[in-house]
């Protein structure tokens, strides 16, 4: 029984790092094909390593060539950073009321928070845009920020950890004083850290990657955010495919990176709540 175990463990390990080679291949072909010129890139078969490097060339080229790429990358920081801080607090302030708070119609108005999340985002672009038109929103970042600022998704996340939460910790802090600001602020939110640095990473990488929104509600060149600019290079006579896998290697740096800080966020969230829990 236990060489039995151990095959099945042996087994299950090279499937799955078989699996994860799968998955990283198309990575793997991008990075190599933003290092070669723009004839190599469907050269068959495949040049993993590329024979004739052309990194410095491509990546020149995108980000001081003719479109001003760092302003597009700038832009999209900027929207990303401001939309995930701005829904994040959001969000857990009406986690916390729709958990914690008892006031008249909060289940029907938490019901009706629900069903705004099963509209397709697709239906109601059009009443959006009118909308953002009449409110002098269009063509403006801070029209873009609050599109994506209000998630039921995130509260309904959130909601279900404060929810969590034993109730013996607020009412501690009350028999010393607290309002609901020191409750909300110093005692529910560390100990949902974990839930909600996931849910600001989720939101970052959302609204770094969205596309749909930036095409609709923007037109001026110069507020673009990264992903209209990778469009850019491709014209009526083709796609440059070494450049937009440069730009695509260049606009996944920072989701890299907040990954990557995010989850130690999110383990010293879980020990921090342990402990206090």
């Amino acid at each position: 029984m236990e060489n039995k175990s151990k095959l099945w463990k042996v087994t299950i390990t090279i499937l799955m790092l078989i699996l994860g080679i799968a998955f990283l291949l198309p990575f793997i072909w991008m990075l190599s094909a933003s290092f070669k010129p723009e004839v190599d890139v469907f050269k068959y078969p495949i040049e993993w390593i590329p024979k004739n490097w052309q990194a410095v060339q491509n990546y020149t080229e995108v980000w001081f060539g003719e479109h001003p790429f760092g302003l597009y990358y700038w832009n999209s920081i900027k929207i990303s950073v401001l939309t995930t801080i701005i829904s994040v607090t959001v969000s857990c302030m009406a986690a916390y009321a729709f958990a914690k708070l008892e006031f008249i119609g909060k289940n029907v108005l938490f019901i009706l928070v629900l069903m705004t999340f099963m509209i397709p985002s697709s239906s109601i672009i059009v009443p959006q845009f009118i909308i953002f038109r009449w409110l002098h929103l269009f063509d403006s970042h801070l029209g873009l920020i609050l599109v994506g600022s209000f998630s039921a998704l995130g509260t309904f996340m959130l909601r279900q950890f404060f929810m969590g939460l034993h109730n013996e910790f607020l009412d501690a802090a009350r028999m010393d004083g607290a309002g609901q600001r020191i409750l909300f602020t110093k005692v529910a939110v560390p100990l949902v850290r974990p839930a909600i640095a996931t849910y600001a990473i989720l939101r970052f990488i959302w609204t770094w990657n969205d596309y749909q929104n930036p095409l609709i509600f923007l037109r001026s060149d110069h507020l673009s955010t990264i992903q209209i600019g990778i469009q850019k290079f491709s014209s009526e006579s083709g796609a440059y495919y070494s450049l937009i896998m440069a730009g695509t290697v260049s606009a996944i740096i920072p989701l890299l990176l907040i990954f990557i800080l995010g989850q130690k966020q999110v383990m010293e969230g879980i020990a921090m709540g342990g402990v206090k829990g």
